[in-house]
C-alpha cells in the first residue's frame, strides 16, 4: 500500500530534519552571551529526529537554561569546545535535575505572583 509513502523521498529530497540548518547569527550571539553571563554552564546536545533539527541546550549551575536550533550535533560539540564548557549527549545522560528544579521554582513563583494579584 502506498498511502503513507514519504513524499519527499519520492521527490528525491531529504526530509527537513536531515537538511543542514543555517545557524542564525542572533542564535550564536544568544548562546555566547548565555555562556558568558552565567556560571557553571553545561551543553546538552539534542540529536535530530525526523521532524526537528538538532538543538543545543545550555544549562547554568542554578538550573536556568536556554535552547536553540543548531546546524548539526557536530556544530554543537565544536561550540561547546570553543566556549570551553562540557558537552553531553542529552539522549545518553539525560537532563540535569537542577533544570527541572528551576522550572518547578519558576512555576511556584508565577503561582504566588498570581495569588498576590488576586
Amino acid at each position: 500500500m502506498g498511502w503513507f509513502r514519504n513524499r519527499t523521498a519520492r521527490r528525491g529530497r531529504t526530509p527537513r530534519a536531515g537538511r543542514p540548518y543555517p545557524i542564525d547569527e542572533q542564535a550564536v550571539a544568544h548562546l555566547t552571551e548565555f555562556v558568558q553571563t552565567h556560571r557553571g554552564v553545561e551543553a546538552y546536545i539534542e540529536q535530530p529526529t525526523m521532524f526537528i533539527q538538532p538543538t543545543l541546550l545550555l544549562v547554568a549551575y542554578d538550573g536556568q537554561w536556554t535552547r536553540r536550533r543548531v546546524p548539526s550535533p557536530d556544530w554543537a560539540r565544536s561550540f561547546a569546545k570553543h566556549m570551553e564548557i562540557p558537552g553531553y549527549d542529552a539522549a545518553v545522560v539525560g537532563y540535569p535535575q537542577r533544570m527541572r528544579d528551576y522550572n518547578h521554582r519558576q512555576k511556584l513563583l508565577a503561582q504566588r505572583k498570581l495569588a498576590d494579584e488576586s
